[in-house]
């Protein structure tokens, strides 16, 4: 499958009437087991009832209300505690919320191989795994990854217990927003051609 690059217009064939490229190779029984269905479900009225109108915020919220979470776990890069300080005010109005910063139980660098940055200072990596420890503890119903790094995400979701949804991606030279190097032509061009080892 290569859909991101199909040439029949994917949004007049997938779009319009689930049109099925895979020839029934692959079944959609998961979309309805009872686990999974809420979510297809709340998705689809999201948009039904707002149009394209809602912020992620808006999102998180109303389908956490209308699946009945109580408790909201936040797990997020140190680099952007202010900007979690700020969500963790808001989702507070609604949810009980626990946080847990990636730097919490961090093991030295130099015990797994890892450069410092500084070599004069003591600097720890990141705890993906402890993070989600933590707020699986606090038996959260919903957990925000906000800003892990590439792998530590990875590892956050693999130890979860509670669903993670990605609230905001790191990416520290574009503020934060991946895409835009999709939407500039100049970094566009400057990806398109990079090497990397």
């Amino acid at each position: 499958m290569k859909c991101a690059s199909c040439k029949m217009q994917p949004k007049n064939r997938c779009d319009k009437d689930g049109f099925d490229c895979t020839g029934g190779k692959f079944s959609a029984e998961e979309c309805f087991e009872s686990s999974n269905k809420p979510y297809h479900r709340l998705s689809g009225h999201f948009q039904a009832e707002h149009g394209n109108n809602l912020t992620r915020l808006d999102e998180v919220i109303m389908l956490s209300k209308r699946m009945g979470f109580k408790r909201i776990g936040l797990a997020f890069c140190v680099g952007l505690a202010d900007e979690v300080a700020v969500l963790e005010q808001i989702l507070s109005q609604h949810f009980e919320v626990y946080s847990a910063c990636c730097k919490i139980g961090g093991p030295r660098k130099e015990d797994y191989e890892v450069p410092k940055v500084k070599e004069d200072k003591i600097e720890v990596i990141c705890n993906p795994i402890l993070q989600a420890k933590v707020l699986n503890k606090k038996e959260t119903d919903l957990n925000l990854e906000v800003g892990l790094c590439v792998g530590h995400d990875i590892l956050f979701k693999k130890y979860s217990d509670a669903p993670v949804t990605t609230y905001a991606v790191k990416d520290r030279v574009l503020g934060h927003n991946p895409l835009s190097i999709v939407y500039s032509s100049y970094l566009r061009n400057k990806f398109m051609n990079k090497k990397y080892e």
